[in-house]
């Protein structure tokens, strides 16, 4: 058995979905605090969603975390409180999700013994650091309460490999795209929002001068990491590698590709100019991955373009009519 900590989420749910199709059997866990009821009505209507089962429950309760994990042999742990500005704005959640429900969930997984303990970091860790592209092992300083949170938890799961035998492998995402991330709040991440405001004709915020690039990586790039991640070799237990496209995008570019996107599906947006406002605090300048690593530890490449991972994000934003 398999489990997926925020299994209602945006990644998480992904996860579920191809571990079922592969014939696993999964348990998800959930607090949908940040996870969508309609992510797990999306697994229900998958193929072998009879092997599925729900656990409603938060990360930061030591009693939830052992329960969940009777019976699983690997874990893939994505539960987290994201969002940079959010952890500015209150930091002490964020530590609360990210630091001391990881703890619950490494050690219960460590009790357990499970074969195999994936879990989910982030290209913050990078910090300061303008090295491009970045590789592991050129980390800067973190910037906000959410990098802290992440470098702690690469940590911890260090630490837990050498002292209780857990095959902890840490995977950075840079910036995942994709189906079913949330436009909803003052958090959501960039592509979702910028859709639902392209959809209806408004013109969305570009914070900077437009010129901020990222590593934007689609999910089903993320999936097949994790999935590789979860029966790696002995030499890859207690690292982390970043997981991206290996490819900078502006904020720019990103947001022409999706505003011609959009108009060409229908939405009132054609020719729309953004809005500019001044830098955010916390934010990374440049973001691009080296995943020599992870190709070289365990045989992961993209199969997923940009192009058809917006795709197939405007695609099921229109569908879903959000």
């Amino acid at each position: 058995m398999w489990l997926v900590t925020g299994a209602a989420g945006f990644i998480g749910s992904h996860l579920v979905q191809a571990l079922l199709a592969r014939g696993e059997t999964v348990r998800g866990l959930d607090d949908l605090s940040t996870g969508r009821r309609s992510n797990l009505e999306a697994i229900a209507q998958s193929p072998g969603a009879e092997r599925f089962a729900f656990v409603e429950g938060d990360i930061r309760d030591w009693g939830v975390c052992a329960a969940a994990m009777a019976g699983v042999e690997r874990v893939l742990h994505q539960a987290a409180l994201g969002s940079v500005p959010r952890s500015i704005a209150d930091p002490r959640p964020t530590h609360e999700v990210n630091v001391d429900g990881f703890v619950n969930v490494a050690l219960a997984a460590a009790e357990a013994k499970v074969a195999g303990f994936v879990y989910a970091s982030s290209s913050s860790v990078y910090g300061d650091s303008d090295r491009l592209p970045k590789r592991e092992g050129e980390e800067g300083r973190p910037l906000s309460p959410y990098a802290a949170s992440k470098a702690a938890d690469e940590v911890l799961a260090q630490g837990y490999a050498s002292a209780f035998g857990l095959r902890a492998v840490g995977l950075r995402y840079f910036n995942v795209v994709g189906p079913r991330q949330d436009p909803r709040g003052a958090y959501a991440a960039v592509v979702p929002r910028w859709l639902a405001q392209l959809a209806a004709g408004e013109a969305p915020v570009i914070f900077g001068d437009g010129e901020t690039s990222r590593d934007f990586c689609p999910v089903a790039n993320v999936v097949q990491a994790n999935l590789l991640a979860a029966e790696a070799p002995d030499a890859a237990v207690g690292r982390a590698f970043n997981v991206g496209l290996g490819d900078r995008t502006t904020l720019l570019q990103l947001y022409t590709l999706l505003r011609d996107g959009m108009a060409a599906r229908g939405a009132p947006c054609a020719g729309l100019e953004p809005r500019f406002d001044a830098f955010r605090p916390g934010d990374v300048r440049h973001s691009l991955a080296d995943t020599s690593a992870l190709r070289e530890a365990l045989g992961w490449a993209p199969t997923v373009s940009l192009a058809q991972g917006l795709d197939l994000a405007m695609d099921a934003f229109v569908a879903s009519g959000a």
